[in-house]
């Protein structure tokens, strides 16, 4: 082949290589898929690591090497994966495309009875180079066809290869057909071992932090829950202390009618209805989280002039604990105020909650007006505001307690309204 073509076929395959190696970084470590410009920006930089080495002569270990270092560049600037889990998946995956390059020369040798196809500087062997990067086309068009594929689907496809791999060194070693060395087979089986425990590795990392995932938002849950719950005792404290000195009160308001002083009379009754007024409208539900999250914020909605509507019909003596629709609720009420708070004042502002028992299922929307559309990141809703501490966890926090109980919580915006969607599933239990 002469030299014009064989660097145009080099850099063709570069292409080729880095790109599927890209999307497989992408579908291993992150959930989106990279749009057009990323891929193509990726594919250019292979091509051009294939010519500069092609051009110089380099052996493997370098295209190896600078493959690497560019498909963990590129995962980590266009897809915000972590450096050195996007560096392990790279190296593994120029590895396995040297590992498989070997496999196919080899059966195509002993399919053919000829050593040549091992030897890339034959024709024969540019065979077996083409045929690879075909079968990395091949890859490169079920990745891009499946834009919906996670992470564990990515994974299985992974632990295929790499097993379909080490069963076909393994079958090599006892042919006849072609010399090996002994060697050369002991290494790519070695290799091929490597491979696989590269995957469990791999796997035992992506349970590692799916875990310290959920004990994060475990402690996150932990601080909103016990926030909420703070303010419900000092609610009920007020309310215990006004009943408590009931009698008293009672005792005020005789004398000073007995004493015919209607004017303070009356004072003091206004006094005494402040927060008893507070009360008259309160839903009542039999759940004392449920009605106090529902009450408490409907004080906040009308201190921020914001039309709060509520339609409750919520099943008693269930198995729905009120730390779980304290999350649920809370979360989901908190964020529709503040989302319906920004909102135009010279527009309507409002959130409206329902909940509805449906046989054996509880559902709890709430919708709210909004001024700036929700941003979605990697599937998840992210917080607009600029000290995200403890924000953004709220949704998250209600999706966690909505899975107890076999439910889902869902999310969609049109026509100026955002709405959230609870599910749960629940159990009826004693009165007693």
């Amino acid at each position: 082949m002469t030299e014009p073509l064989l660097l145009l076929s080099n850099a063709a395959m570069g292409g080729v290589r880095s790109t599927a190696g890209l999307l497989l970084v992408f579908r291993l470590l992150s959930d989106r898929t990279p749009g057009r410009i990323r891929v193509a920006a990726a594919s250019l930089g292979g091509i051009a690591i294939s010519l500069l080495l092609s051009a110089a002569g380099a052996s493997g270990f370098y295209y190896l090497l600078l493959e690497t270092i560019w498909l963990a560049l590129c995962a980590v600037c266009f897809q915000g994966t972590d450096s050195r889990m996007s560096l392990f998946v790279g190296i593994f995956y120029e590895i396995a495309v040297f590992f498989w390059q070997f496999l196919i020369g080899a059966w195509a040798g002993v399919c053919f009875h000829s050593p040549a196809f091992l030897d890339k500087g034959t024709g024969r062997g540019q065979t077996v180079l083409w045929l690879l990067h075909l079968l990395l086309s091949a890859l490169l068009w079920y990745l891009l066809r499946r834009p919906d594929m996670d992470k564990k689907a990515a994974l299985r496809l992974a632990s295929g290869v790499v097993l379909a791999g080490f069963l076909a060194v393994v079958t090599l070693s006892q042919q006849t057909t072609l010399p090996l060395a002994g060697d050369t087979l002991d290494m790519w089986t070695v290799l091929s071992i490597v491979l696989m425990m590269s995957v469990l590795v791999f796997n035992i990392n992506r349970q590692y932090e799916v875990e310290k995932e959920l004990a994060r938002l475990k402690t996150q849950q932990a601080r909103l829950l016990e926030r909420d719950y703070t303010a419900l005792n000092n609610a009920y404290a007020v309310n215990a202390r006004l009943f408590h000195d009931f009698h008293n009160h009672i005792g005020a308001l005789r004398r000073l009618l007995s004493c015919q002083k209607i004017p303070e009379a009356l004072e003091y009754l206004d006094e005494l209805q402040a927060p008893v007024q507070e009360m008259t409208h309160a839903v009542w539900t039999g759940d004392e989280t449920v009605d106090y999250l529902i009450n408490s914020k409907a004080q906040a909605a009308a201190a921020s002039g914001i039309r709060y509507g509520v339609q409750v019909e919520f099943p008693r003596h269930t198995n729905l604990k009120s730390a779980h629709l304290c999350a649920i609720l809370g979360n989901l009420l908190d964020n529709a105020l503040e989302a319906a708070e920004k909102a135009p004042r010279n527009e309507e502002r409002f959130v409206e909650l329902t909940i509805r028992r449906i046989n054996q299922m509880v559902i709890i929307k709430v919708e709210n007006s909004f001024a700036i559309p929700p941003v979605a990141k990697e599937g998840d809703l992210q917080t607009t505001k600029e000290d995200n501490g403890l924000h953004g966890w709220g949704l998250k926090s209600a999706q966690a307690a909505a899975g107890k109980y076999d439910g889902t919580v869902q999310t969609s915006y049109e026509d100026g309204v955002f709405r959230a969607v609870a599910t749960l599933s629940f159990q009826g239990v004693s009165a007693r």
